[in-house]
């Protein structure tokens, strides 16, 4: 009999330890928030290429050696500015021995200039025959011709000349040089690039599967590669074939970023919204991840009390400080926002609002 008391009491000590916790559980207090809805972007983001509308390869239109550099890259240059210097001294040879020749058939010129008329007067005057001035006179054009060619062809030369000089096409930033002095150039050789930066354009490439769902119009954000934003703009150009190295469809956005925050041939990132969709968003403190699920813990009623069930969410995109949440909740749900760190599944809890 002893040892059923001692049994009894030794049940009645297990169940006042189990009960204690329980009654002595004191609700927390947290704040809550009501899940509501509101309009979230559908879009995908991609990395982008910044790209000048007007750029220019820069290659000699003439061979040598190359004397002299005047810019160095990343200088801003004007139009028409010297860039580089092509040893001219053969071509400078050349048009002074072209300057000579037209001096010699200027001479024949004019003396059959004189002579025509000389002969044109004999023959007026029946002093000479016709033969002699037909001959003066085709003497007379065959050195006309010789030296209106050896004119047009010292002015090739001299244009020529200007070849030597490398020259900025247009306002812009010098781009990589990749020749030194004494380098022998040709017209295949690629001296530098300018770029104007201005009307700069967003080079997107989208994924063929949502080619029924890109078009003209679409808003465009886009951010540096640290996630900065810098600007929203809209497609305006959409390509009408799908790139086959890329399997991408080629879109355009313009850029009106400063200088001194986007430059040509520069990496962003480009979110293209799709559409707008009413979904449900909890604010981020509201989040709780755990073995690689998310959850965030609801106000349930139970027993007439208050507790917090953690309940499981699929999150959307990110709208500011907040995440949409597409599925596991209802708007008008209560979420807790405050101490989930400390939280456990159907805790008592003492709801104070937001």
């Amino acid at each position: 009999m002893g040892c059923a008391i001692l049994a009894g009491l030794a049940v009645s000590g297990c169940h006042g330890k189990t009960a204690a916790p329980a009654q002595a559980m004191q609700a927390m207090p947290v704040k809550t928030v009501v899940a509501n809805v509101t309009p979230v972007a559908q879009s995908s983001e991609y990395v982008a290429t910044v790209k000048s509308r007007r750029s220019a390869t820069l290659q000699p239109q003439v061979s040598g050696r190359l004397t002299q550099i005047r810019a160095r890259s990343g200088d801003h240059v004007r139009a028409g500015q010297p860039l580089m210097e092509i040893d001219a001294q053969p071509q400078i040879a050349t048009v002074q021995a072209q300057k000579a020749t037209e001096q010699q058939k200027k001479a024949l010129f004019d003396y059959n200039t004189i002579e025509v008329e000389r002969q044109r007067k004999l023959f007026a005057a029946g002093v000479t025959s016709r033969d002699a001035l037909d001959q003066a006179e085709q003497s007379y054009g065959n050195s006309k011709a010789d030296y209106e060619a050896a004119v047009a062809l010292r002015k090739t030369q001299e244009q020529q000349l200007a070849y030597y000089t490398i020259r900025a096409p247009f306002d812009g930033i010098v781009g990589d040089i990749p020749v030194h002095v004494g380098d022998y150039v040709s017209s295949s050789t690629v001296l530098t690039t300018v770029d104007e930066n201005k009307d700069l354009e967003a080079y997107i490439y989208v994924p063929t599967e949502h080619s029924t769902d890109v078009r003209v119009g679409l808003d465009v954000e886009l951010s540096d590669t640290n996630g900065k934003p810098l600007e929203k703009t809209k497609i305006d150009f959409l390509s009408p074939q799908v790139d086959s190295t890329l399997q991408g469809i080629l879109v355009k956005a313009p850029v009106h970023a400063t200088p001194e925050m986007v430059r040509n041939a520069q990496l962003v990132k480009a979110r293209v919204i799709w559409s707008m969709k009413p979904m449900v968003v909890v604010p981020v403190l509201a989040v709780t991840r755990l073995g690689g699920q998310t959850f965030v813990f609801v106000v349930r009623e139970q027993n007439g009390h208050a507790v917090a069930t953690e309940t499981p969410v699929t999150l959307g995109e990110t709208v500011g400080n907040t995440y949409s949440i597409t599925s596991g909740l209802n708007a008008g749900d209560k979420v807790i926002v405050t101490s989930t760190q400390f939280l456990v599944n159907g805790m008592p809890i003492l709801p104070l609002g937001a």
